[in-house]
């Protein structure tokens, strides 16, 4: 199976004693899931928003659908990745003048040129996925958390993505609201999405996910299947990691 993401030595630095990616290397193949989790400060969102484009690099390589980027790279290498690559923020970053379909179509019509009653077919089409065809003509302020999340999904969906990225996708929400998120992800999954999630969402990974990258100050400490990474990960600070967790959950 051809990988869709081959990441090679990524390494950056925010100064000349801070590395926020320390020769990170690995791969996704297409259709699969890979969890990226770790403490705070790790290097997960940096390395995330790395494949994007949306930070550079100062050395190593990412191999993006083929498209292949080093630090040197120019912007048009770039552009032609994010144009296959969605991805979703903690934040839901809606326009609020506008309706969630408008949301959803903006880019499809202005970016891709469609039509508009395609884009609009489309757009009601995903929004049913997700779930809430019935909010529409609504506007983000009428909706709760978990709908506006759903609604930047479906909104990263509409330009018909090859590799989706998520960063702490349930981070900014109400508990309540964080399973309506992950069961739309679980079913993007289940239609054969390649995607990668950076989560703290334990029963996610391991229902969801093909691979756990465990990353720990820029590096990759481990890298598994979520059975092995969470019945007994082989790394010493994975394990603290999880125990960390579990005491967390138990206390709430």
């Amino acid at each position: 199976m051809n990988p869709i993401l081959i990441v090679k030595s990524l390494t950056k630095s925010y100064s000349s004693n801070i590395l926020a990616l320390d020769k990170v290397s690995f791969q996704v193949n297409q259709g699969k899931v890979l969890v990226v989790m770790g403490p705070s400060g790790s290097g997960k969102s940096t390395l995330i928003r790395t494949i994007n484009g949306l930070e550079t690099f100062d050395e190593g390589e990412i191999s993006v659908l083929g498209i292949k980027v080093s630090s040197d790279s120019d912007e048009r290498k770039i552009q032609k990745i994010r144009r296959r690559v969605g991805m979703v923020f903690q934040q839901f970053n809606l326009f609020p003048h506008l309706t969630i379909l408008e949301n959803i179509t903006l880019a499809p019509i202005q970016v891709q040129k469609r039509r508009k009653n395609e884009a609009e077919e489309y757009g009601m089409y995903l929004l049913s996925q997700m779930g809430i065809e019935s909010h529409a003509k609504k506007y983000p302020s009428q909706l709760s958390g978990g709908e506006q999340q759903r609604v930047a999904i479906a909104r990263s969906l509409a330009l018909k993505p090859e590799l989706l990225l998520f960063d702490e996708p349930t981070s900014a929400l109400d508990p309540e609201r964080i399973n309506e998120v992950l069961d739309a992800m679980r079913r993007l999954a289940d239609q054969g999405m390649t995607m990668i999630v950076v989560t703290h969402e334990i029963k996610f990974a391991k229902e969801v996910s093909d691979q756990v990258l465990f990353m720990d100050s820029g590096k990759v400490v481990e890298i598994s299947s979520p059975d092995i990474f969470f019945s007994k990960a082989s790394n010493e600070r994975s394990r603290k990691f999880l125990n960390q967790i579990d005491k967390s959950k138990s206390i709430q």
